[in-house]
């Protein structure tokens, strides 16, 4: 697992394990991610199901409730076939421009 600290966002690349352990990873290291607006890129991933999607689930539910942004970025997976709470794009520039949307629509109390 790789994390990658920009401002007020953390990516995060998975490597070489399994979406399982990868979530217990991000889950282990979140107190010091929690404050974060966290992208979680899947590229590396030759194959991903909507199951795989969602193990994030629990994650990314705690992150969003907390008022910060949770996107994973895959195009293994559309966003209309992922479950509605989770939040998926094709590209890490779209995962920037959408925590970017969020942060602001925060800022504005939407």
């Amino acid at each position: 697992m790789i994390f990658n600290k920009e401002g007020s966002i953390t990516i995060i690349t998975q490597e070489k394990t399994t979406i399982v352990e990868f979530v217990k990873g991000i889950e282990k290291r979140y107190d010091s991610l929690k404050n974060d607006n966290i992208i979680v890129n899947l590229f590396s991933l030759k194959q991903l199901s909507i199951d795989d999607v969602n193990e994030f689930l629990r994650i990314s539910n705690q992150h969003k409730a907390a008022r910060h942004s949770f996107v994973i970025v895959t195009d293994k997976i559309s966003y209309d076939d992922a479950p509605d709470n989770i939040t998926i794009v094709p590209s890490l520039q779209e995962a920037y421009d959408l925590v970017e949307m969020e942060e602001i629509e925060r800022d504005l109390e939407f």
